[in-house]
């Protein structure tokens, strides 16, 4: 009994690439929105604990928040810097092997 004959074309090293994209490329862009995501994030939640104070009518519950105010900075800062380090790997020139 003698052995198949070789595939004449090549497997691909991804199985459902399109051709033009890496698995590597693929990961990495999964990243990069991963990274928009949480700096959107982040930021809303830092901008609603610094507003939020003005728009509640209870004075305790508005001082607790108020007191507060340091975290929403926190969370304001680092959402800001997330999407600041999204744009600069997007705008940043793509390596090519």
């Amino acid at each position: 009994m003698s052995l198949p004959k070789p595939p004449k074309q090549r497997p691909s090293k991804t199985p459902y690439s399109t051709g033009t994209e890496t698995a590597q490329s693929r990961a990495s862009q999964k990243a990069n929105n991963e990274l928009l995501f949480k700096g959107i994030l982040c930021s809303l939640i830092g901008l609603g604990v610094l507003i939020s104070p003005y728009f509640i009518t209870s004075p305790g519950m508005q001082g607790i928040v108020a007191q507060s105010s340091l975290v929403g900075w926190f969370a304001l800062v680092l959402g800001v810097a997330f999407i600041g380090l999204y744009a600069r790997r997007r705008m940043s020139p793509s390596k090519k092997p």
